[in-house]
């Protein structure tokens, strides 16, 4: 029967465990030696996270950056062309009326943007490496509540 060794991302510097070196070692000593694997393994998934947020906010910034700045160009074209609708508007009806037009059809503009806002903001994929690596983190190292009596 073979003892499983540490894999290449655990090793903080010692050299794989074999089964001579667990076999001779004291209950103590494997109880360090997993508690120092569980230690490394963790500081290891923040890193991944850390990294991956890091990397996945600087093109969120950009991003926004561009949706901004089209947004605005956006929001003066609307502008004026709103202010021409109503105009234009008023020459056959009351300005009023021609006013109450416009917004309504700004209303809808506004409704639809918002439903499609909610459908894509539903698909962010949040951390999907650090999702990963934690899964394959065995059962046995993650908290079981239901199971803990007191």
């Amino acid at each position: 029967m073979s003892v499983p060794t540490q894999g290449p991302g655990l090793n903080s510097g010692d050299n794989p465990h074999d089964a001579d070196e667990v076999r001779g070692s004291s209950i103590g000593e494997l109880m360090r030696q997993v508690t120092t694997d569980l230690s490394t393994l963790m500081r290891q998934e923040v890193e991944l996270a850390k990294a991956e947020i890091r990397q996945e906010g600087r093109k969120v910034g950009k991003a926004a950056g561009f949706f901004g700045g089209a947004g605005f160009g956006g929001y003066m074209v609307a502008l004026f062309l709103s202010l021409a609708l109503w105009a234009g508007l008023s020459n056959v009806m009351d300005a009023g009326w021609a006013a109450l037009i416009v917004a309504v059809v700004w209303g809808a503009i506004a409704a639809v943007l918002y439903s499609m806002a909610k459908k894509n903001a539903e698909r962010i994929r949040g951390l999907k490496q650090t999702n990963e690596s934690v899964q394959r983190i065995p059962d046995a190292l993650k908290p079981h509540p239901q199971e803990v009596t007191r």
